[in-house]
């Protein structure tokens, strides 16, 4: 062993106060991180989390109706087989609080809370140059220096609150629901207005409506969904899928979305009508995230995806009693699952209650918000509660709120004014020793997001290990691989019909100015994991590592 090598095999934060990696993020990516750098290679990892436990994105997800769009079984970690037989979900799709619960029992199975800094913000960090490491300043005005840093702040944690002018004179209270209170919001006898019917709002609407005196959602897009068909989870079940874990994961990893699950080798147009009908008709019934994967060219196929698109607009229309009603909420501006496709429960049905308004704020335009309510072209609503499920600066807002600065004081946010550029969204040009899990250019929101998390832990925990075994000290993406990786990522959009939907947050187009780039990898999990595999192979081609 070299003098070099030995000196990075001992944890450095021993003796000098220099950690070997800082991670920023308590949740699933956060905490697997931690646990593969600190019990798998024994270095000095340090969690800085803001929220005061663990969850990540789901430490703030607490509104009404909030819960997981992947099945529980497979929405978890695959790691450890003792997790495994250990941990039982009690609904096919759980609320947030069990997704705490779960993240909890985690983080003391394998003790990771001593390493973990609560209640910190991180407000910027930089690298320094002349002596290789970060140094990341804190809210309460630590710094902490680092040879790694490894952002794990989620893709969905950036709250996007639109700036409506008037909100400061709202005499009522307003909640965002990536930011919910941890105590529980009255809505009893209230006036309540929604603005926002995506995934979230669509989750929020039928809850909010069963308490609420009177709900007005405040729509501009309308979105397709599909039944989630929530229930319990037997013992008999449970068994079950404890004992087919090994090729539920093996499934899982295999597929183009992480799921345990892939669609037949059949086109919607290779059947007649009637029986295309009767499959969507079935998986209409068992709902969630399947329906999509009725047949195989949903997604690249315009014809294909009309026939989808037609039998949930029909769906709409026949549960929607009003007429006026439903054809508003019939999505008729992109194309089914171009969007994040969500799943419901009694979401179209809320609609038929008698104490529930529908706005479409394309017809009538939000103008103001007043302080008894909010004023549209139409007319003002008298409101006493305003809930904004207006989602996220996704994916890059988070990783931009962190002020990062890599070499010659470069900004993560000049670096990426026209957009985000990575490699493999795992680095970025000009930052050494940075790692972004599931960051722009990867899977990540495309996926079930425990796999690509996962997939990205263990390639970079791997990736660390090699250069400690190796004597190097230092890793970069090479400019010229980030130019390739970007040119792919769009080629793999294009290949599909996602980038067609020019609402889509996955193009940033929720977030006025962002530049609108399509974001994640689209060519599949599977495929991703192999092509990093591979650069691994190659000697990590495409990254530029040094001592």
């Amino acid at each position: 062993m070299t003098s070099a090598q030995a000196t990075l095999d001992r944890p450095v934060a021993q003796d000098s106060g220099i950690l070997d990696a800082i991670i920023v993020g308590a949740g699933f990516a956060g905490l697997y991180q931690l646990h593969s750098l600190r019990d798998k290679l024994g270095m000095n990892a340090r969690v800085l989390e803001a929220g005061e436990g663990v969850g990540g994105t789901w430490y703030w997800n607490r509104y009404p109706g909030a819960r997981c769009d992947s099945e529980s079984y497979y929405y978890s970690f695959s790691f450890s087989d003792e997790l495994q037989k250990e941990w039982d979900w009690t609904e096919r799709y759980p609320k947030h609080f069990e997704i705490r619960r779960y993240l909890d029992f985690v983080a003391d199975k394998f003790d990771l809370r001593r390493d973990i800094q609560f209640s910190t913000r991180v407000t910027r960090a930089a690298f320094d140059e002349a002596e290789g490491l970060w140094q990341v300043a804190t809210e309460a005005g630590e710094t902490l220096r680092s040879r790694f840093l490894i952002t794990a702040v989620g893709c969905l944690s950036s709250a996007n609150v639109p700036r409506i002018p008037g909100l400061e004179s709202f005499k009522g209270q307003w909640y965002h629901t990536g930011r919910w209170p941890h105590e529980d919001v009255d809505f009893t006898g209230k006036r309540v207005g929604l603005i926002g019917t995506g995934s979230t709002g669509i989750q929020a609407t039928p809850v909010i409506a069963e308490a609420a005196a009177h709900l007005t959602v405040f729509q501009r897009t309308a979105n397709y969904s599909v039944p989630a068909r929530n229930c319990a989870v037997s013992l008999e079940e449970r068994q079950q899928i404890k004992a087919d874990y090994a090729a539920i994961r093996e499934m899982a990893r295999s597929t183009m979305n992480g799921y345990p699950f892939a669609p037949p080798p059949v086109s919607a147009m290779d059947l007649t009508e009637e029986e295309r009908l009767a499959r969507y008709e079935a998986a209409w019934e068992r709902g969630g995230m399947r329906f999509r994967a009725t047949f195989n060219d949903i997604l690249t196929n315009k014809e294909s995806n009309n026939t989808a698109s037609e039998f949930i607009r029909a769906k709409i229309r026949s549960i929607v009693k009003d007429p006026e009603v439903a054809e508003k909420l019939t999505p008729k501006d992109h194309h089914f699952a171009t969007k994040r496709p969500p799943i419901d429960s009694h979401y179209f049905e809320t609609f038929n209650r008698d104490n529930v308004t529908l706005v479409d704020v394309k017809a009538s335009p939000i103008l103001e918000i007043t302080p008894d309510g909010i004023r549209t072209q139409d007319g003002e609503h008298k409101l006493d509660i305003i809930v904004f499920a207006t989602g996220f600066d996704a994916m890059t807002g988070p990783l931009l709120a962190l002020d990062i600065r890599g070499r010659d004081d470069l900004a993560l946010k000049e670096a990426w004014a026209a957009g985000p550029r990575s490699y493999l969204g795992l680095q970025v040009a000009g930052f050494p020793n940075l790692f972004t899990i599931t960051g722009p250019g990867s899977p990540s929101v495309l996926t079930n997001m425990p796999v690509a998390i996962e997939q990205h832990v263990e390639w970079i925990t791997r990736c660390i290990d090699d250069m400690r075994q190796q004597g190097l000290r230092r890793i970069e993406a090479d400019p010229a691989a980030v130019e390739s990786w970007v040119t792919h990522v769009n080629e793999a959009a294009n290949a599909t019909l996602l980038p067609q939907a020019e609402s889509s947050w996955y193009l940033g187009a929720n977030i006025p100015g962002k530049p609108r780039v399509f974001m994640p990898y689209a060519g599949g999990m599977a495929r991703y994991a192999r092509i990093c595999e591979d650069v691994v192979q190659k000697g990590y081609e495409g990254f530029v590592r040094s001592a």
